[in-house]
């Protein structure tokens, strides 16, 4: 491991107003200099700088320290007399969750050490070596050697600490100009930005295994239910189209969050701002946001952008759960139109024969703590005055839980997806039965000038009819349907029977053939799929 330095050992030779954003990149070369790539807005400006190596480095530094029984003074403790006890410190702790945050933290930091130095409050040699630490500590937490301490409370102090325990003097520095509470929620909104793309890939995934489904069955055709009662014939390539509008809806609610959510809340502070020159416009462009959030005591409360998160997730949720219920259905004897592989499906410990669809009943199960995330945080935030508060640390569990969770509903899904088969047979006998060309022959009627309450009237009794002469529809004579009403003529049976049905359907996103192939085509375009 290559040792860092004090900023004493430090020796510079590059211009400090080259960094439009911060170092993303470090490498030793032959030669002990250290190269750094800083990335801005399309643009790499390779810089470099001397080191004189120290001999001091992570490795020697005593991270055992939460074994020992005297406590550490808090960063904050100046004004304390006593510590805390051990059940405070137990109960405040944050750290057991929010070490996830550590390289948003750490990306943070980078941005604001920069921007110190070049507003003058920090010298650049400070800054260099603020930075060498950084990478040191990051790459010690993505190594698992990094001890997370919990009498430093949360992922900013445990690598704040671990800095000043590393670099001394010039890591008491960082702290500048900034707060927890401005720091905790900018990292929060770079980790959601991050969770945004990742869910959203997610959901794009689902779709594209959905359509390719519906590609396999063209021309199939299967109950379309309302109020779980068989109403009308529809192509199974329209039904499952109609999940991958629900998930396009999920993602444009998440693209608009993640607009929203993109702001910069650094610099805020506590809830005032600061007295001291910062440049709150240069950390937000390294960071990637769109602009400072205007108003600091709004910057550093708020936690809409988490709560549109959850709510977005909620309604994935409840899709999911909608497509789950389904899919287990139709895996019921009672239905059997489709059926799972062995690779999505699990057994019983006491019932030989049994082939469960598990994954989508707990894909079902899951969307519940998905809304209860949503339903903590409403209630979390609905009775705290501006500004920050304690309460707020509460925030994350739920954020983290929602994200993980929805992320694997929807990779659950496509997998499940991609391993079921429609039973045609099944379905085809299944079909004929339920009079599901009963409004198809309403519109038969229409067309022969019969107003519309008329028709339905006249379709109810011919239905009626079929019921007591135990016939389908199309199965009617002319004769029978005349004695209902002498409208009817030979070209009746041309709506008559669900294939005929189907293909009197020619509205604007209808289950007609010529419509679905349309639709198919828009989201094969779409979502360029080969």
């Amino acid at each position: 491991m290559k040792s860092l330095c004090n900023s004493s050992s430090l020796k510079t030779s590059f211009d400090s107003s080259l960094f439009s954003s911060f170092p993303k990149h470090c490498y030793k070369n032959n030669n002990s200099t250290y190269r750094f790539s800083r990335i801005g807005f399309g643009r790499i400006i390779p810089t470099k700088f001397e080191v004189s190596c120290c001999s001091k480095t992570l490795n020697d530094l005593p991270m055992d320290l939460s074994e020992k029984n005297s406590k550490e003074i808090k960063l904050w403790g100046g004004r304390f007399e006593e510590s805390v006890t051990d059940a405070v410190e137990k109960f405040s702790e944050s750290i057991s969750f929010d070490k996830v945050l550590y390289k948003q933290d750490i990306m943070g930091s980078r941005a604001h050490a920069t921007m110190l130095a070049h507003q003058g409050l920090m010298t650049s040699s400070d800054r260099d070596s603020i930075l060498l630490g950084l990478d040191e500590i990051e790459k010690s937490i993505e190594a698992g050697k990094f001890v997370w301490r919990t009498d430093r409370e949360d992922v900013h102090m445990n690598i704040e600490a671990a800095l000043t325990d590393l670099i001394g003097e010039p890591a008491k520095k960082l702290h500048t100009a900034r707060s927890r509470n401005d720091q905790v929620v900018t990292d929060l909104r770079l980790w959601c930005r991050d969770a945004i793309d990742n869910i959203l890939a997610c959901i794009k995934s689902l779709q594209v295994a959905l359509i390719t489904l519906a590609k396999k069955n063209e021309g199939l055709i299967v109950p379309g239910y309302t109020h779980l009662q068989r109403a009308q014939p529809v192509l199974l390539q329209h039904l499952l189209l109609s999940y991958v509008e629900q998930l396009e809806r999920d993602a444009g609610r998440l693209i608009d969050c993640r607009s929203r959510l993109n702001f910069c809340p650094l610099g805020a502070c506590a809830l005032a701002g600061t007295g001291l020159p910062i440049d709150r416009f240069m950390t937000s462009d390294a960071l990637g946001f769109t602009a400072p959030l205007r108003n600091s005591i709004d910057a550093v409360s708020d936690r809409d952008f988490v709560l549109e998160i959850l709510s977005a997730n909620s309604i994935t949720a409840v899709h999911l759960s909608r497509l789950g219920e389904e899919w287990v259905l139709w895996a019921s004897e009672e239905f059997g139109f489709l059926t799972p592989s062995d690779a999505v499906s699990t057994g019983s410990s006491i019932m030989p024969q049994k082939k469960n669809p598990d994954p989508m009943e707990l894909v079902r199960g899951k969307s519940a703590r998905v809304v209860g995330d949503l339903m903590t945080l409403l209630i979390l935030c609905k009775g705290l005055p501006q500004a920050y508060n304690r309460d707020l640390q509460e925030d994350k569990e739920p954020l983290f839980d929602s994200v993980n969770t929805i992320r694997g509903m929807l990779e659950v899904s496509t997998e499940f997806a991609q391993n079921i088969t429609f039973n045609q047979e099944r379905i085809q006998k299944a079909l004929p039965s339920g009079f599901l060309d009963a409004t198809t022959l309403a519109d038969y009627l229409v067309n022969k000038g019969v107003p519309f309450r008329t028709a339905h009237d006249i379709v109810g009794r011919s239905v009626a009819l079929g019921l007591s002469a135990n016939k389908q529809l199309q199965e009617l004579t002319l004769v029978e349907l005349k004695s209902i009403n002498s409208v009817f003529e030979e070209d009746v049976y041309e709506f008559l029977g669900v294939q005929n049905s189907v293909k009197k359907f020619c509205s604007y996103g209808s289950t007609g053939s010529q419509c679905v192939a349309e639709q198919l085509n828009f989201w094969v375009s779409k979502l360029e799929i080969k």
